[in-house]
């Protein structure tokens, strides 16, 4: 593997804590105590330099090559709840949707075609609201935990957020996921409206109301390079 290299965060907080972590575009970012030597940095590194090249090839086996472009041509493949769809171009007829899904595939007005990008993010948010205010509903209802609101973000690597108000956000990158990893981070900032933290006691919580929440939460974290536009 070619050489590896890392940005350091210097952190003035208390702490003695030593932390790696790989960025969605695959960069490597060590977060450090403010006063931590060079060498004790590099010692660090290097003993983590094994985890770091099998992340690194692994999030390259996912994306098929390091840094792919995508590309709003016939023939691109592009997800939605789980699966892979290819798009065509279809001829330009005054349709008010110049993006649509039908029957496995993606059509894109041809004439529109150098504004791929916006109406695929204009046609997820349209898809992700409808589903996160259904699933929302859902196990609202189950768990009785109820939010004041929903919203649709963009934010690329926080999938959910829960206000101190009990406003639920939901990235539209989420729609790209199976439902499984979409009903997860749902529980999960429903989960927030009851506890407010992390704590031990939270991922009880999350334990009781989806047992199988580890997987859902690993499939995220291992696939989250895909889940982008």
């Amino acid at each position: 593997m070619k050489k590896i290299n890392y940005h350091v965060v210097r952190s003035k907080k208390r702490t003695k804590t030593l932390m790696l972590k790989i960025e969605r575009d695959g960069s490597v970012v060590m977060h450090v105590p403010y006063h931590t030597s060079e060498p004790d940095i590099q010692q660090f590194f290097q003993a983590k330099l094994p985890w770091v090249e099998k992340k690194l090839g692994e999030k390259e086996r996912i994306l098929g090559a390091t840094n792919k472009p995508i590309r709003f041509v016939p023939g691109e493949k592009f997800l939605y709840l789980g699966q892979r769809y290819p798009l065509e171009y279809r001829e330009s007829k005054g349709r008010r949707a110049h993006l649509a899904l039908s029957h496995g595939v993606f059509y894109l007005d041809e004439a529109c075609a150098g504004q791929g990008r916006e109406l695929f993010i204009s046609w997820y948010k349209e898809r992700a609201r409808e589903i996160f205010d259904e699933r929302v509903r859902h196990y609202s209802k189950q768990l009785r935990l109820f939010p004041k609101e929903v919203g649709v973000t963009s934010a690329k690597s926080r999938y959910g957020s829960c206000s101190p108000e009990n406003k639920l956000s939901f990235s539209f990158r989420l729609v790209m996921a199976p439902y499984p990893m979409i009903d997860y981070v749902i529980v999960h900032e429903l989960a927030h409206i009851k506890i407010k933290n992390h704590s031990r006691r939270f991922w009880m919580y999350m334990e009781e109301a989806m047992p199988e929440y580890g997987r859902y939460k690993k499939w995220l974290k291992e696939n989250s390079l895909l889940l982008d536009i």
